[in-house]
């Protein structure tokens, strides 16, 4: 497991993924924190179940080196599988470079490139008991 890219069924540790894009070179750095929300479309949400493929760390490896690579900064992410309740964190990426903009792109590309790559899957679970997987 890379500290650069983690998938994990405990909750996850904001301190790894900060250090893991510390630089004493960069004046900005930039954590996003997806958090497990108490509704979804106009329907209460009471908690969520997220399931990963068994390459999925790798999966999420790659896209972290590719973002690094492409924009010459320093990224990490770490995702949550398992039954996450609300308020929970379900992703933390964070991106650090010399100035903000710049940190800002890259850990937005981040998300955006985990969010469509990394086989991860949602199953919410609603306040009626009505369950279903989202995103498939």
């Amino acid at each position: 497991m890379s500290e650069r890219a983690i998938i994990s069924d405990e909750p996850l540790d904001e301190a790894v993924i900060r250090a893991a894009v510390g630089d004493a070179a960069h004046g900005a750095t930039v954590m996003f924190c997806g958090v497990v929300r108490d509704h979804d479309g106009g329907q209460p949400v009471r908690s969520l179940d997220y399931r990963a493929h068994p390459d999925a760390e790798r999966f999420l490896e790659e896209i972290v080196e590719r973002v690094a690579a492409e924009t010459g900064l320093l990224v990490a992410a770490a995702h949550r599988v398992g039954d996450l309740r609300i308020g929970d964190v379900a992703l933390f990426a964070a991106a650090s470079a010399g100035h903000r903009k710049e940190a800002f792109e890259a850990c937005e590309r981040l998300v955006e490139e985990i969010k469509r790559g990394v086989p991860i899957w949602k199953r919410q679970h609603y306040a009626d008991g009505v369950s279903e997987w989202v995103g498939l």
